[in-house]
């Protein structure tokens, strides 16, 4: 498998989590330790805020990823940078952004070291 698919996979990981209503445990496990997340209302959270936020957001009802592609970042690290589009049960407005998640390799697998979304504009 190459670092894409790596990276993809655990991208889409991710995401289900938040389907799920598990993403505080998700990402609190998932982030490095000095992680961060840099959201598209203008919110940028370190790991245990992004954490302490997700256990408490509604979840998603589905979510699309399109337009995947690596960055290389050096040895040991990359980014992967995609258009994100999800959506809630009852609502008809979608969120769609770009956004981009860099991970580094550490002795446990990939870790998500920074998450950043940019909005995309109707």
């Amino acid at each position: 498998m190459t670092d894409f698919d790596e990276l993809l996979a655990l991208e889409r990981s991710g995401w289900d989590a938040l389907c799920e209503g598990t993403g505080a445990a998700f990402y609190g496990s998932r982030m490095t330790e000095d992680g961060r997340m840099v959201l598209a209302h203008g919110v940028a959270m370190d790991r245990a805020q992004a954490a302490a936020s997700l256990r408490d957001a509604p979840p998603w009802a589905g979510y699309e990823l399109t337009d995947a592609t690596l960055v290389p970042l050096g040895e040991g690290a990359a980014a992967l940078v995609y258009t994100g589009r999800a959506w809630r049960e009852g609502s008809e407005t979608r969120f769609e952004a770009l956004m981009s998640s860099a991970y580094v390799r550490t002795a446990d697998g990939w870790r998500l070291a920074l998450y950043q979304q940019t909005p995309i504009p109707d």
